[in-house]
């Protein structure tokens, strides 16, 4: 039969079903495919934080929504336009988030009496008429896989998994995505186990079979690839991202890198992918806590490496004391937080903002440390970069605040040319430092750069520069120990200055208009949603400015200005008011917060209206359109 081909300019599908459905390679794999296509993307995976949850129940729901298009776009989407729902949980989960017209694609045969009862359903939605404002089209996946595998030697349970692949090769026909990557995949992947190798490659294409087949598809769609910088492109995600910048940060800067590390929701895939990267001169060490791990990292630095160490809140709150050391003897150390919902465990698997506070604030004494954020998982790369180029540059430990939404999520990277990176430059300590009254010479540990107001790093074993560290005072220049009420006041003070004389560029505004009375600051993973808000208020007719911080610790010099240029400051974040409180504390300008702790990433659309909802309230105080 002749289908009929509909040209769309974007597109968001969510995959859901139990937690053992596979849904996460399914759209890990397409939108891999979809990178390969040459769309732009953005992807938001959303899982259980038990390792198996309870099948068929609405807490064991595990999803992934791709936003893909032929254009820039910012964000994972706000509402998918298809959900595919494995059983009856998934529907249930999701639907609320499917607009009306919107189309699903069910697993009729998961829709038995026992999984309907199990998530509160008393009639089946796929006959009560619940769905008659849905596009619905329904496919008996599991029974369908299973008779396109009779033939291959394989258990029942093995062909009934595979049922995955058979809904991703009917969404790859559905929109036209390229099939050639996700076999290679799936031979590589089951490489040792040939028959299911075989097997899972011919549900896929069984999958793609049907819908080119069925009466029930009518439609297939195409979305063009996005017009891109010219350069090589891959799909990445955030952890892998930040990874990749620690190794281009251990070559730019010449030092072994050496990671330190206790495996915790949502950094562990930092600490598995380094591993793999002896090669570059990384070493891993997977410590028996938190503790242990960022000891060793600071052990590292101290002997000449770039010492790393990846954690989220619950590890950071561990690891406070020893971040206090390293503001003591003043060493480098680059200090990954992926943020996650919190107090105490929280939520594993959820993204949030919160740990702002934590990383500015959470240690005894003044030990002020430089914060950097990205703002994207591609973003992740160039943020590591930053945050060692820092830690090397001024002697001094560097948190870096991504968090679980940039961990998980991806989008297309172009990979970055080697001689564009920035040159990271230790200048170890050589020789003697001090000329003596009496002429002789010696080595200062605690004689600073008047630049950068950073100590000497000398490597442990250098003839002539032996010196004594630890965590009581030092006395300025000598470095001994010191009680001295003098001393210790010059020495708090001294590292505060550094801190807050590094170098960061200036605060960039988006103002297209140069007229908006309204600015947005944001930071960190905000950026995507802000931006797509700012765009669709501005489509609208009015006028919006917008912000983000990369830096948080020290503030750009040219942020208070840039403050007291808007009438309004509208700052949203996924805590409770961090960022706000510490722009109206520092710069006394009237910042409006708009918080909210959802373990999920905003909506531009709810944005948008907030964002229009503040500019209505600007003109009418000023008495414009009342």
């Amino acid at each position: 039969m002749t289908k009929q081909v509909e040209k769309v300019d974007r597109v968001i599908i969510r995959f859901a079903g139990d937690s053992g459905d596979g849904m996460q390679l399914t759209g890990d794999r397409f939108t891999s495919e979809t990178a390969a296509f040459g769309n732009d993307l953005s992807t938001l995976p959303d899982f259980p934080a038990e390792i198996r949850a309870p099948a068929g129940t609405l807490p064991g729901v595990s999803a992934f929504q791709l936003h893909f298009a032929d254009h820039d776009i910012l964000t994972p989407g706000d509402a998918p336009d298809v959900l595919v729902a494995m059983n009856p949980a998934a529907l249930k989960a999701n639907l609320k988030d499917v607009p009306r017209g919107g189309t699903i694609i069910v697993n009729t045969d998961e829709f038995t009496s026992r999984a309907l009862t199990k998530v509160g359903y008393t009639a089946s939605p796929l006959e009560d008429g619940s769905l008659d404002g849905y596009k619905v089209h329904k496919v008996a996946l599991t029974t369908q896989t299973v008779k396109v595998l009779e033939e291959f030697d394989i258990s029942r349970k093995d062909a009934e998994r595979a049922k995955n692949m058979y809904s991703l090769g009917l969404l790859s026909w559905l929109y036209h995505r390229p099939t050639d990557s996700t076999v290679a995949f799936l031979e590589k992947k089951f490489a040792k186990k040939p028959e299911i190798a075989a097997a899972n490659v011919a549900a896929f294409r069984a999958g793609w079979n049907y819908g080119e087949t069925t009466e029930d598809f009518v439609v297939s769609y195409e979305i063009a690839p996005a017009p891109m910088p010219k350069g090589t492109y891959r799909n990445i995600h955030g952890n892998l991202a930040l990874a990749y910048g620690l190794i281009a940060a251990s070559h730019a800067s010449g030092l072994p890198m050496f990671l330190g590390a206790y495996p915790i929701t949502p950094a562990s895939d930092i600490l598995h992918e380094l591993s793999k990267h002896k090669n570059h001169g990384v070493r891993t060490f997977q410590a028996e806590d938190e503790i242990a791990g960022i000891g060793a990292a600071l052990g590292a630095s101290f002997g000449g490496a770039l010492g790393v160490t990846t954690t989220s809140g619950p590890g950071i709150a561990l690891k406070g004391e020893t971040i206090g050391l390293a503001v003591s003897l003043e060493l480098p150390l680059v200090i990954c937080d992926i943020q996650r919902g919190g107090p105490s465990t929280g939520l594993p698997t959820k993204t949030e903002q919160s740990d702002l506070f934590l990383a500015m604030f959470g240690r005894n004494g003044e030990a002020p440390v430089p914060i950097v954020a990205p703002r994207s998982p591609a973003d992740c790369f160039d943020a590591a970069l930053e945050a060692a180029r820092i830690a090397v540059t001024y002697r001094t430990p560097v948190f870096l605040l991504s968090d679980g939404y940039l961990a998980n999520g991806s989008e297309p990277w172009r990979i970055p040319d080697v001689a564009d990176l920035p040159v990271i430059a230790p200048d170890f300590a050589t020789g003697p430092n001090k000329v003596l009254e009496d002429g002789s010479e010696a080595f200062w540990p605690f004689l600073r750069d008047p630049a950068t107001l950073a100590r000497p790093w000398a490597v442990p074993g250098t003839p002539g520069l032996e010196h004594r560290i630890g965590g009581i005072e030092k006395q300025d220049g000598t470095g001994n120990i010191s009680y001295d009420p003098a001393n210790h006041d010059l020495m708090v003070r001294t590292r505060a200055a550094k801190v807050a004389g590094i170098d960061v560029p200036d605060l960039e505004v988006d103002d297209p208009s140069g007229a908006a009375k309204v600015l947005v600051l944001g930071w960190g993973s905000t950026y995507g949603p802000i931006q797509a808000a700012c765009r669709r208020v501005r489509r609208e007719g009015n006028q919006v400015a917008h912000a983000h911080l990369r830096h948080l610790n020290p503030f750009p010099a040219n942020l208070g200005r840039i403050l007291k240029e808007y009438d309004r400051v509208l700052v949203p974040e996924m805590n409770l008011g961090q960022l706000s409180m510490l722009v109206r504390a520092r710069y006394l300008v009237d910042a409006v917060g708009y918080n909210q702790v959802r373990g999920l990433p905003f909506k531009a659309a709810e944005l948008a209206g907030v964002i229009t909802n503040l500019i209505g309230t600007t003109d009418a105080v000023e008495g414009v359109g009342v």
